[in-house]
């Protein structure tokens, strides 16, 4: 929904999903968890001033899921509004806490059949019902590895009409070394010639991972 916003990330550590192609399961698989910080709001907010350096009025928070996190997260977004920055979310909408209404720009990623994952549809509608009456600025977004995982978009974006929609395909190669955009604008140039041959998918906006293309798989240091 913000592609091309300039943005700090906050990744936050476990996630009640185990995507099998999760490309940041050492959020939560416990490969890295010596490398894990425990911070308070206040320490995450100034680390991401010193190293920021002014050069973002952006911060998103991902994960793993986020959403396992309650009044610290609030506090953290309270501590960044009053900053004058504003806050992005990623999460699969599996869980719920009171302070999504406070997000302004959530995105809401519901995992597909090749996550070998099962969303909670019922609970996914309660939350939707929630932030349009809230007036929440937010969207949807499927990650999208093959044609089961499109069946699965058309019919949750056939769920939510009205609804900001983004289809974003999926690097099946996360862990791949070296130079992966070649294979990722392959899939890419897939996914956009399905959509474009579905007048069901007009509204639907296609978009690459990013900072893939432009970085491969290389974490930031």
């Amino acid at each position: 929904m913000v592609i091309g916003q300039k943005t700090m990330f906050v990744r936050t550590a476990g996630c009640d999903y185990q995507c099998v192609w999760c490309d940041s399961a050492f959020t939560w698989d416990g490969s890295e968890r010596d490398k894990t910080r425990w911070m308070t709001p206040k320490e995450v907010l100034d680390e991401l001033f010193k190293l920021g350096q002014g050069r973002f009025h952006h911060v998103t928070i991902s994960g793993g899921n986020p959403a396992l996190i309650g009044e610290p997260m609030k506090h953290f977004i309270e501590l960044c509004h009053e900053a004058n920055l504003q806050v992005g979310l990623e999460t699969q909408g599996s869980k719920v806490q009171d302070w999504f209404f406070q997000i302004d720009d959530l995105t809401l990623s519901p995992k597909p059949p090749s996550s070998g994952m099962k969303p909670d549809l019922k609970a996914l509608d309660e939350l939707v019902d929630a932030l349009l009456e809230e007036k929440v600025h937010f969207s949807l977004k499927v990650v999208v590895f093959d044609a089961a995982d499109l069946d699965f978009a058309r019919c949750l974006f056939a769920r939510y009409d009205g609804v900001p929609k983004y289809l974003q395909v999926g690097n099946d190669r996360p862990r791949d070394p070296g130079d992966v955009s070649g294979h990722l604008l392959t899939r890419l140039k897939w996914l956009f010639e399905q959509v474009i041959a579905d007048p069901g998918l007009n509204d639907v906006r296609v978009l690459p991972q990013l900072h893939a293309l432009v970085w491969s798989n290389e974490r930031a240091k």
